[in-house]
């Protein structure tokens, strides 16, 4: 059987990552709590789905057949977790964005430095 990590786990590592990425701030806790506890819940889902055997539907009260319920819920919360991740800057795509929207000149005082002396 699969360790989940607890919530309280998930909510630290992402604080680090966060800092190591020079993009936390203290207001983005609460945040960062909701979307840990999303992440937990996606495992928590996950882990129960493949010990059912990962169907992918099941029957409905009518007799046809339609999406597995966990299924479904993984899915929402896999948009959910990326909205969140996006607004807490933690993939490539959101800090590329960030990279971007950063000048040379305004990131590193020698830029300015050497583009004086360059234009003087």
């Amino acid at each position: 059987m699969k360790k989940i990590p607890a919530k309280r786990t998930i909510y630290d590592y992402t604080i680090k990552q966060m800092k190591e990425l020079k993009v936390h701030n203290l207001a983005y806790n609460r945040l960062v709590d909701i979307y840990s506890g999303m992440i937990h819940q996606y495992y928590t889902l996950l882990l129960s789905w493949e010990e059912e055997g990962c169907p992918s539907t099941v029957e409905s009260a009518a007799g046809s057949l339609k999406k597995h319920p966990s299924l479904d819920q993984m899915e929402k919360l896999r948009k959910d977790i990326l909205s969140y991740s996006n607004q807490l800057m933690l993939n490539p795509k959101s800090n590329k964005d960030l990279e971007v929207n950063v000048k040379p000149s305004q990131a590193d005082p020698f830029n300015n430095l050497f583009d004086n002396l360059k234009s003087g």
